[in-house]
């Protein structure tokens, strides 16, 4: 009898039919706010980077969208204007976040987590929900001028917040 085919991950499809052009940037000088650029890694449970995910953002007060692939080192960049607070559940309001969706390898659904900025990310219905210690997996670190470093860790040892929406 033949030796049955390997198991193998579907995909990685990505870079061939989901990245747009510019889809790296929110906003641009024309838009008004301070513009910021986010940048990271995606790293997946054994600590390697994924040379071959896609990361999807929405910006919620402003309202925007974009969405960019990993490059062969899992690093990834966006710009967009520094977002402001949101309504929230309950006449609450939400700090300043962004949204984002990560696709990668051996991923079968959308994972999906936020970004609040450091000294930005004050009382907010939905990261209260997070226990304490693993709040900080949800913050970008300024690391420069106008620029935030958030990295996404799939699982393991400081996993990423993921919600279940």
């Amino acid at each position: 009898m033949p030796a049955l085919t390997p198991y193998q991950t579907v995909g990685p499809f990505f870079h061939i039919g989901l990245v747009v052009p510019g889809g790296d940037r929110l906003a641009d000088e024309s838009t008004a706010g301070r513009l910021v650029t986010v940048e990271g890694g995606v790293a997946d449970g054994a600590g390697q980077p994924l040379p071959d995910a896609l990361i999807e953002v929405w910006d919620p007060s402003l309202e925007a969208f974009g969405r960019v692939a990993t490059d062969a080192s899992g690093h990834f960049a966006f710009t967009t204007v520094m977002p402001g607070g949101v309504p929230g559940p309950n006449n609450s309001w939400q700090a300043p976040h962004l949204v984002v969706g990560v696709l990668a390898r051996g991923v079968l659904t959308r994972l999906v987590t936020r970004v609040y900025f450091d000294g930005d990310d004050r009382e907010d219905a939905v990261l209260a929900l997070v226990p304490a210690g693993r709040r900080g997996t949800l913050v970008a670190r300024p690391i420069g001028t106008d620029r935030y470093r958030f990295d996404i860790v799939l699982q393991g040892k400081n996993e990423t917040v993921f919600f279940d929406v």
